[in-house]
């Protein structure tokens, strides 16, 4: 029986932290958007439809870094705050590559790093108890 390989992304639309599932404990990762508030600010002062131009386009950076890293898992959990875990999930659903994954949308406060590590633990063991 082949090991099911296990994310948990715990992301705003600022940073995605990602928390590989297993036996053993791993190390969180980073991934940051090159989307500032500074960004926001300047270009902002230029033209509100500059402004939001590049913000979806850093996003959609954002979004292409992460998708990269999820078509190496099996299962995947998007966690957090704000509507970015939506969008990745639309981001993902639009490229068929991604249809053999499963990957659940879960709602979540602001969390420390242990709290996350423990979301996503406690999702998937309660999982792998499933019919």
């Amino acid at each position: 029986m082949k090991t099911l390989k296990k994310l948990g992304i715990w992301m705003d639309h600022s940073n995605a932290h990602l928390i590989e599932f297993s036996s053993e404990v791993k190390e969180t990762k980073t991934i940051t958007s090159d989307f500032t508030f500074q960004d926001k600010v300047e270009t902002l002062q230029r033209s509100e439809s500059e402004m939001h131009n590049k913000e979806q386009h850093k996003h959609a950076t954002f979004y292409k870094n992460l998708a990269a890293v999820i078509q190496n898992f099996d299962e995947v959990l998007l966690f957090g705050p704000t509507d970015a875990k939506v969008e990745l999930f639309h981001f993902l659903k639009k490229d068929h590559k991604y249809d053999t994954i499963i990957i659940e949308v879960k709602n979540a406060d602001k969390m420390t790093d242990t709290e996350q590590h423990h979301f996503v633990r406690d999702y998937f063991k309660r999982l792998e108890f499933r019919p």
